[in-house]
């Protein structure tokens, strides 16, 4: 909906001033103040709408948003009693564990060198400058790769220049992720093409590569049914949250079809 001046809203009688709203905003960053201001309104409705529904509950009397803030076993207390949220069996855990079985092994392993030439994201020229100095030195190291540690010492940036360049042994998130992702998918020996990342370009060299191993279902079977189970909570509260909206009478807002915000 298109809100461009702060509304007064009236949940169930309940008055949500411009100024709990503008207040709120603080609290939902945004790229433009109209989506900041759509997110704290319905953050305050739904708080509200949960405050009313504690209280309706006997869970607590005279409560208020910055209560349930403040106390979120309140909202627990309400969920489990309103919200029935099925646990995942064993059966449906080894389904999810047999159609994603390249999701569960163990993180690969890699012995690589690199040489990094800073260059600052912001500055286009020398970050074309690095890139062609790093060909260069790619195109220097496939004719003299023994030559790799030197070059490291006399242009890299990185401390690893003391060591040849060299990184040691890297798992996943040992490294920054765009680093991560083209080394780890590269095969070993040197690099064809510069590798980018925001601290500049890298010319690398892979020595040595362990591919990750399947894990057995009994090793994760844990760890699946617990990401089952919150998928399934989370489905289930975003139903809930609907419901009671859908249900209640409110005045100055129209939620979109499908509630995409929930109490922060």
């Amino acid at each position: 909906m298109s809100l461009t001046d702060t509304p007064e809203i009236i949940v169930n009688g309940y008055i949500i001033s411009p100024s709990d709203i503008d207040t709120e905003m603080q609290y939902h960053p945004a790229p433009t103040r109209r989506q900041a201001m759509i997110k704290a309104a319905e953050s305050l409705i739904i708080g509200e709408l949960l405050v009313q529904k504690a209280e309706e509950k006997g869970l607590s009397k005279n409560i208020d948003i910055d209560m349930i803030n403040e106390q979120p076993a309140l909202i627990d207390s309400l969920l489990d009693q309103e919200v029935e949220v099925p646990k995942a069996t064993e059966e449906e855990c080894l389904r999810y564990f047999e159609a994603n079985t390249e999701k569960f092994t163990t993180s690969p392993l890699i012995e690589a060198n690199h040489i990094l030439l800073a260059a600052d994201p912001k500055d286009l020229e020398q970050r074309t400058q690095m890139r062609e100095l790093a060909e260069n030195l790619i195109k220097q190291l496939s004719n003299v790769p023994e030559q790799f540690a030197t070059l490291a010492k006399q242009y890299s940036v990185c401390s690893s220049r003391d060591v040849g360049g060299s990184l040691g042994q890297l798992s996943y998130g040992q490294t920054v992720s765009e680093f991560e992702r083209q080394v780890f998918a590269a095969d070993t020996g040197l690099m064809a093409t510069p590798v980018e990342s925001r601290f500049g370009y890298h010319v690398v060299f892979i020595a040595h590569k362990v591919e990750g191993k399947p894990l057995d279902f009994d090793v994760v079977k844990e760890k699946i049914k617990t990401y089952l189970n919150d998928k399934v909570q989370r489905k289930a509260i975003s139903q809930y949250l609907n419901r009671i909206v859908s249900e209640a009478t409110i005045e100055g807002y129209e939620f979109d079809i499908g509630l995409s915000s929930t109490m922060q």
